[in-house]
């Protein structure tokens, strides 16, 4: 099962390897690099490499495994930095003695996962009980935060059977800790598995996504939400805040479990992307935030054919978790990179180039990315459901959205979240574009926030991204005749988009009272701003300028509120505040006839 090189070509090598698989996992030369089959013909394999090739020659052998490249899945995922292959960057350093990774170090040197860690077992089943592949055998307490469900693998050589024997106790990561008596024998369960990156894990039913993924982020959350189980992209350029996002998302999502994918950026940018999240503390248990989270890291002075692994690793670790029962996000960033890395490999096997020389398939990838979110119903016994969300980002050249990562994306997306330079520049974080921003989920998500919070949410929300509508187009008019030119209602209608923006799209990402906001928080800041525009068109019915409106002390107050009261007593203070809100702008009528 091995072949020789013929050819290399940057990171693709052709080779002479009779009876390769399509995206079988081979060891190229004498270093055993780690590499992938991507293009066959007749006995000749088209290999990307997953490490650097520098030093290759004709000639070197190349050894087939007969297996695709796998994720590792079992206990000690969690808390790891892997590459885009999953092996720990912390054993590789140790291995390597040097801050760059050394070539060839193989799954024997730094395995994915401790096998000889030992966890005290506690069985979820009894001999004799009846199981499916995708059913939980047990548990183990793998960190403070999270219990590692260990699940009948739902491997294609599975079959149902009976329990003939289940552990009880202390036992190591590789132990055998269940005997399961099938039609096809008796199939042997250890803690861990392996499952192909490129093949969606499988679930017996796909569910609507009605649930919202609070993310504590207002912007998001209120007027462009995103479901457990949705998609979401965030395209940006250079400093308009996406690492920020990245890592607000990572630490006050209401996910269980976070899996962050850094895919081919910048290596200084990753380095102090990796360090904020080491720091970062679980904000209701005060622990470890890496007691949740496994982190994938591709930097772009790696192999650049790694970038297109990591993006699948990551994805196949979160459907794993999602299979336990458990809302899993994952944040790939950024997508760009994975598909320059799809180009760079494409045009080098000699595929014919598409728009801009990405190849034709990249709306096909693309698809197959997010498509593998949702909200499912687990195999197995029981109804058990569990839901995976990704949100990536996108890094367009020059801000460019529609080149074709971009506009690909929009095609298999739920929300739309673009970061507009200019908002970034001006201090106004997080910088969405209101006015280019779009969800799909805020017909689905509804009847979660009117049977939670309360029933005027929807109400409120369009009658509040109407009116950043209908700013834009007072700005206009503002240009050219100046203020003079507009009606009081005009007037009006500016000042409350001014409150809009300043008292409640716009967030501290690093201010413990305004991020997170709790969904209560979000809808009566809303709400207070939504009765300064409803009470004030009623004053300037009656005859009062909108500039004494804008004068009114709790008027002056609104940008300020959402620094000012925490999310514990959000609801009382800002009920309070709603209602001297209230009246003083009737007040302001008072002797006055519309």
């Amino acid at each position: 099962m091995s072949g020789r090189i013929e050819y290399i070509s940057g990171p693709v090598v052709k080779a002479e390897l009779p009876g390769a698989r399509l995206y079988e996992l081979v060891f190229v030369g004498e270093l055993k690099l780690f590499g992938e089959v991507v293009r066959i013909q007749g006995d000749k394999a088209f290999i990307q490499v997953y490490e650097d090739t520098t030093g290759l020659k004709p000639g070197e052998p190349v050894e087939r495994t007969g297996e695709p490249l796998s994720a590792w899945l079992g206990p000690t995922i969690l808390g790891r930095i892997y590459d885009g292959v999953q092996r720990p960057l912390k054993d590789i350093e140790g291995i390597s003695k040097s801050p760059f990774i050394a070539r060839g170090i193989g799954y024997d040197k730094a395995p994915p996962l401790d096998l000889n860690a030992v966890f005290d077992f506690k069985p979820a089943v009894k001999p004799g009980d009846f199981v499916q592949p995708g059913d939980v055998l047990g548990s183990v307490k793998e960190t403070e935060l999270i219990t590692h469900y260990i699940t009948y693998p739902p491997l294609p050589e599975n079959a149902p059977g009976e329990v003939e024997w289940v552990a009880d106790g202390k036992y190591k990561v590789d132990d055998v800790i269940a005997r399961i008596k099938t039609k096809r024998g008796v199939v042997e369960v250890k803690m861990w598995h392996k499952w192909p990156v490129r093949r969606p894990r499988p679930f017996r039913e796909k569910l609507p996504p009605v649930e919202p993924l609070i993310t504590g982020v207002r912007v998001i959350d209120t007027m462009f939400p995103i479901a457990k189980g949705g998609t979401a992209a965030v395209p940006g350029p250079f400093g308009s805040g996406k690492t920020v996002m990245i890592r607000t998302l990572s630490m006050f999502a209401q996910s269980r479990i976070i899996i962050p994918v850094l895919c081919g950026e910048r290596g200084n940018e990753a380095a102090d992307a990796l360090q904020g999240l080491l720091k970062l503390k679980d904000p209701s248990t005060g622990r470890p935030l890496l007691e949740r989270t496994t982190i994938i890291v591709n930097t772009s002075n790696m192999p650049v054919a790694a970038r297109e692994a990591s993006v699948y690793m990551g994805t196949t670790l979160g459907e794993y978790f999602r299979d336990q029962g458990y809302d899993v996000l994952v944040l790939a960033d950024s997508t760009s990179r994975w598909a320059e890395a799809m180009r760079e490999v494409a045009l080098r096997i000699g595929e014919m180039p598409s728009e801009e020389g990405y190849p034709a398939y990249l709306p096909t990838r693309l698809a197959e990315f997010y498509e593998r979110a949702g909200r499912v119903v687990l195999l197995g016994n029981g109804e058990r459901v569990g839901s995976l969300t990704i949100a990536a980002s996108v890094s367009p050249p020059g801000g460019d959205f529609t080149e074709p990562v971009t506009s690909n994306t929009l095609r298999f997306i739920g929300a739309f979240w673009p970061l507009s330079p200019r908002l970034a520049y001006s201090r106004h974080y997080p910088a969405i574009d209101w006015l280019m921003a779009f969800s799909r989920y805020v017909d689905t998500v509804e009847v979660w926030w009117s049977k939670n919070i309360s029933p005027e949410w929807r109400r409120i929300r369009d009658t509040l991204q109407s009116i950043l509508v209908k700013e834009a187009e007072l700005q206009e008019i503002v240009r050219i005749l100046g203020t003079e030119a507009l009606s009081e209602y005009e007037k009006h209608i500016l000042n409350v988009a001014f409150m809009i923006r300043e008292g409640f799209l716009k967030q501290d990402a690093y201010n413990p009272v305004d991020t997170p906001t709790s969904p209560i928080k979000q809808f009566l800041l809303m709400k207070a701003i939504y009765i300064y525009y409803e009470e004030g068109l009623k004053a300037i019915e009656a005859g009062v300028p909108a500039s004494v409106l804008r004068e009114l002390d709790t008027v002056k107050r609104l940008p300020r509120l959402r620094m000012e009261i925490a999310n514990d007593v959000a609801k009382e203070e800002l009920t309070k505040f709603i209602e001297a809100l209230t009246s003083e702008i009737r007040s302001t009528t008072a002797g006055r006839r519309p």
